[in-house]
This record gives structure tokens, C-alpha cells and sequence, in this order.
């Protein structure tokens, strides 16, 4: 059986960055620098469905305040 068949059980969490963009990390090691840990842990699909409800603008965080400031919304 190839690993892409094998059923993923690992823990994941979404992590979040400086710029509030995501992803998912496994659960049981350490987080990467310049990240958090936001959410609750679950399933892959789980986490990632999460992620698709709270990332509504994938715009970095500090282009997102630029455009702000700018009057472009």
C-alpha cells in the first residue's frame, strides 16, 4: 500500500502568520517561527474547512492595511 493510500491520521491545527495567512500543521510538532497555533486540532479536512470559513481575503495583512490607507478598500 502506498502512503497516498494509507488514511491520514494525523492531528492538525491551523497555524496563522504576521501577515494572517494560514495553514495547517501537525499538531504534534513544534511550530515553525513567525507562526500560531489558531483553531482547535482535528482532521486534515476538518482544519482545512475551518480555514475556508475564517480566510476570507487571502490578501497579506499588511496589503490588506496599504490599500486601507490608501481609500481602495
Amino acid at each position: 500500500m502506498s502512503n497516498e493510500e494509507r488514511e491520514d491520521t494525523t492531528v492538525y491545527t491551523a497555524v496563522m502568520n504576521h501577515e494572517e495567512q494560514y495553514s495547517i500543521w501537525p499538531a504534534d510538532r513544534e511550530l515553525p517561527a513567525g507562526w500560531t497555533a489558531v483553531g482547535t486540532p482535528g482532521q486534515k479536512a476538518e482544519v482545512l474547512a475551518w480555514i475556508e470559513q475564517v480566510w476570507t481575503d487571502m490578501r497579506p495583512k499588511s496589503l490588506r492595511d496599504k490599500m486601507q490607507a490608501q481609500g481602495l478598500g
